[in-house]
């Protein structure tokens, strides 16, 4: 058995991975994060995982803390889970002693900035500024004109779960809402940038990638928020309820914005996507390197990513995967706050 070791391993999204990775039976685990609280959550869900306290991934001793944990657990392959940590890893990678199975450092960091990414698939993303203080009022409304809806989406750059996100119709609103976020989160008014509301359907699109080449794929649409109602924007990013589509619009763009980006991609590449009012899907975000949070609704069905994602980075074959619809539409993944996720097929729904 390959020992795997996941970084970032605390949080709900490393959870959800090392589950994936139990399921498939055929690794040992190791999991670092910076919180310890966290970690006994972890412990207690999965017995057989050894987990470690890290430095935080910023730190300067960081890179010979997961060098020295390699060397001491024989690690195989590296995995990254949260943003932060998966930029770390691209860069080091070359200092890391194990396996690890990633974008280039460059797209890594251009896909962190939501700004760029918008810039870079200009074509099939929505209308956006980099706002700018003294032209704000100018530019909400080219947006509102060009899009014909008065609402226009305020949004930090970096960060994830919708991080400082908020729909609004005036300047004033919006250089409001920047000031509190700059007095108490250390934000400037170039960290935000502002972008067509689309008012349509929104999907996930998660895709494992080997040299160029789509390995394998699922979409989902993303139904109901979790704790939506009680975030400014109205919704978290993380569905309560989610649902796998067939949906080939939805494919098509997923695909061609990753090819567009990356044309060697390698590793995992997540997007979201939303329609605007004719139905057309755009991109909102590129994740590169790391799952979504929900990486064990697909896996729970049967398309088990994590388990392919690792057997692609340590050089396996793998073969019998549908590049795209890799699961039957209507599967539905309900989550909650302190339950157990309930997967089940759409008709199978009880009255």
């Amino acid at each position: 058995m390959k020992n795997i070791l996941v970084m970032g391993a605390g949080g709900t999204a490393g959870i959800n991975f090392i589950e994936c990775l139990v399921k498939a039976g055929r690794y040992n685990i190791v999991g670092c994060d910076i919180n310890d609280w966290h970690l006994e959550i972890l412990k207690g869900k999965f017995k057989e995982v050894k987990t470690y306290v890290s430095p935080n991934c910023l730190d300067v001793t960081y890179n010979q803390f997961i060098n020295d944990l390699i060397v001491k657990e024989n690690i195989d392959f590296v995995h990254a889970q949260p943003d932060m940590e998966v930029e770390v890893l691209g860069k080091s990678r070359e200092q890391i002693k194990a396996i690890t199975f990633l974008p280039s450092d460059r797209m890594i960091s251009r896909c962190r900035d939501k700004y760029i990414t918008n810039r870079m698939l200009s074509a099939m993303t929505p209308l956006a500024y980099l706002v700018d203080e003294s032209l704000i009022h100018f530019q909400i409304l080219s947006i509102q004109e060009e899009a014909g809806n008065e609402k226009v989406w305020l949004r930090a750059v970096r960060g994830a779960g919708s991080r400082a996100a908020l729909p609004v119709t005036s300047a004033e609103q919006a250089l409001n809402w920047i000031k509190y976020w700059k007095e108490t989160k250390r934000l400037e008014a170039n960290d935000f940038m502002l972008s067509e509301f689309l008012p349509g359907k929104e999907y996930a699109f998660q895709s494992v990638w080997k040299d160029g080449e789509l390995i394998t794929s699922m979409a989902r649409e993303r139904v109901e928020y979790l704790m939506g109602n009680l975030f400014p924007s109205g919704q978290s990013s993380s569905p309560s309820v989610a649902v796998t589509v067939h949906n080939d619009a939805v494919n098509e763009t997923a695909t061609t914005a990753i090819r567009l980006l990356d044309s060697d991609a390698n590793g995992v590449f997540c997007i979201d996507m939303k329609e605007d009012v004719e139905g057309r899907p755009h991109v909102t975000e590129v994740n590169a390197g790391r799952f979504f949070t929900t990486s064990n609704f697909f896996a729970h069905f049967g398309a088990n990513m994590p388990d392919t994602y690792i057997q692609l980075g340590l050089g396996e074959e793998v073969t019998g995967l549908e590049q795209y619809n890799a699961l039957q539409k209507d599967l539905v993944w309900v989550r909650g706050v302190d339950v157990i996720p309930y997967g089940f097929a759409l008709g199978d729904k009880k009255q």
